[in-house]
């Protein structure tokens, strides 16, 4: 499916939202955090999905190719673009001098109503999930480590998973794919 935008929906909803909301905020954080001195801070939500992103890492010139497309490699290429969102913010903001931090990470699997309209699938990851998954608090945990805990005070451009540094891939740490999915990004939200 394509956004309003004809933009694929998963890489619209999941990276380009985010990068352009971030965008949006940005100067206003920096001038929040210049004038109060305190550090501000990015987290980006990813996966460990994104392991699995195309081969590539990101369809630049096949965004919206729906012969090369599929949900999997779709949703993971969107996960693997907030890791290279975060990386890449980190290194504009070091080199601007900005006491901004912006790290990603996986909250874990969680029971969540994502599944509400799957009908068997639904009811089977309601009740299954409950032994197997986070709940919505454990997995939000993660998330307000990074945004709140004295522990990360300076961390960037950084991937945690379970309120801990965590490896991603090395396509995930590529600093020129980063710069790329930066300018690619920036020309579809102008």
């Amino acid at each position: 499916m394509l956004s309003k935008d004809n933009i694929e929906l998963q890489f619209a909803t999941n990276h380009l939202g985010h990068f352009l909301l971030t965008n949006l905020l940005l100067d206003k954080m920096k001038e929040t955090t210049r004038t109060t001195k305190r550090e501000g801070r990015i987290v980006n939500l990813s996966s460990r999905l994104h392991r699995l992103a195309y081969s590539k890492g990101i369809q630049f010139d096949k965004i919206n190719d729906p012969k090369s497309y599929n949900i999997i490699g779709g949703y993971s290429q969107s996960k693997l673009a907030n890791i290279l969102h975060a990386n890449e913010l980190t290194r504009r903001l070091k080199e601007d001098g900005i006491e901004i931090t912006a790290n990603s990470l996986h909250p874990g699997e969680i029971t969540t109503n994502i599944f509400r309209h799957m009908g068997v699938v639904d009811g089977l990851v309601s009740t299954l999930g409950k032994f197997l998954f986070k709940n919505v608090q454990q997995g939000a945990s993660t998330t307000c480590y990074l945004a709140l805990h004295s522990q990360v005070k300076g961390v960037s451009g950084e991937y945690f998973q379970d309120n801990n540094l965590a490896t991603p891939t090395a396509m995930a740490k590529d600093v020129d794919l980063a710069k790329r999915l930066w300018d690619f990004s920036m020309a579809l939200v102008k």
